[in-house]
């Protein structure tokens, strides 16, 4: 384990030993051409899990949704997402630039949830005064919390009435499917049916350097591959990134439990401290909120114990396959002692950008 212990994202992990082995054995082709073998296995796995006709090998979960949104959308063309959703809020308006489409994003709850009344309301009728309200975008999990699958019945159940499509940004599906219990393959399998595509990230929990994927039908990955090659998406020997993938999936998904146990171990660990409020921490995304404007200071003395974190909507931490108990425990020691020193009620400076995802 590296001496620093970097809880920024599930996004800083560095492959392993065996997923390097697994890269540089991969057979390669050009990718472009379709004929790369580890990008084919890569996709026809990851549609099998889901339950999608097919599935395709993108660079990032950015680019995977927004090939989804363009191939699920037109040019004057709407899409109801939530106010403080990744698709809407993190993605650098990548649909309405690019695929000249509209958001229509709504009020979430603290859990994520956009009310089902407002969802309704926000679909507009057949005039040409209006946008064409085309789809629904959800996401799983929400700040570290599994979206309930009762909500996600009934959400997918209004679109559907309305004659929207349905996607789901599950850049943390799986953790979603782990925190379910079970098989989390079949889990996956369950909370995907309900939506007409996925995009599906290899890079955070998984452990991947690299890569999502998105599935769908046969026509819509077709009609996204071509959104792909526009976007500069055509990698040529991506089998290389493909293969770490596949063997994240081999190796990676049932020890997600651990990263949930760990951020477990954190939240209990800072509980009760005075000025602390923990928020989440149901899968691997703990947030802390701190009194009286002192995150900014706690995230520079965390720094200068060699603890990493974000902070913009209170304090992040997230868990991964690159930090241990003895990293967790470090990072409660160095909270506390901030909180025992006598300047910790100073008032803080300017809060730190954060890793959004």
């Amino acid at each position: 384990m590296s001496t620093t212990v970097d809880l920024r994202s599930d996004t800083v992990t560095q492959p392993t030993r065996a997923m390097r082995e697994a890269m540089m054995a991969a057979p390669l082709g050009d990718d472009v051409f379709g004929d790369d073998p580890s990008v084919q296995a890569l996709q026809e796995r990851i549609a099998a899990i889901t339950g999608k006709e097919a599935a395709l090998f993108m660079a990032s979960g950015t680019q995977s949704n927004l090939c989804a949104m363009l191939a699920h959308c037109g040019r004057g063309d709407e899409y109801i997402v939530g106010q403080n959703a990744h698709t809407y809020r993190y993605e650098g308006g990548g649909a309405a630039v690019l695929g000249s489409i509209q958001p229509q994003p709504l009020a979430q709850n603290a859990v994520g949830q956009m009310q089902l009344a407002d969802i309704e309301a926000a679909i507009k009728p057949d005039d040409p005064h209006f946008a064409r309200t085309r789809l629904l975008c959800l996401e799983n999990t929400w700040n570290g919390h599994p979206m309930p699958e009762s909500y996600l019945d009934q959400a997918t159940a209004a679109a559907r009435a309305h004659g929207l499509a349905t996607h789901l940004d599950g850049a943390r599906v799986f953790n979603a499917a782990v925190a379910a219990g079970g098989d989390p393959y079949a889990a996956v399998r369950r909370i995907v049916d309900r939506f007409d595509s996925v995009s599906v990230c290899f890079s955070k929990g998984l452990g991947a350097p690299v890569g999502s994927a998105l599935c769908g039908s046969r026509e819509l990955v077709d009609r996204a591959l071509r959104w792909r090659k526009m976007l500069g998406g055509g990698m040529r020997q991506s089998g290389l990134l493909a293969a770490a993938a596949h063997h994240a999936l081999d190796h990676h998904v049932h020890r997600l439990a651990d990263d949930h146990a760990l951020a477990q171990r954190l939240a209990q660990g800072l509980a009760g401290i005075p000025g602390l409020s923990i928020r989440s921490a149901q899968t691997n995304i703990v947030f802390v909120d701190v009194a009286d404007g002192r995150g900014p200071d706690l995230l520079a003395h965390l720094a200068q114990d060699g603890v990493l974190a974000t902070g913009l909507i209170g304090l992040r931490f997230v868990t991964h396959l690159d930090v241990d108990a003895q990293g967790i425990d470090r990072t409660i020691a160095s909270v506390r002692a901030f909180f025992a020193r006598g300047d910790a009620a100073q008032p803080a400076g300017q809060a730190s950008r954060p890793d959004v995802y």
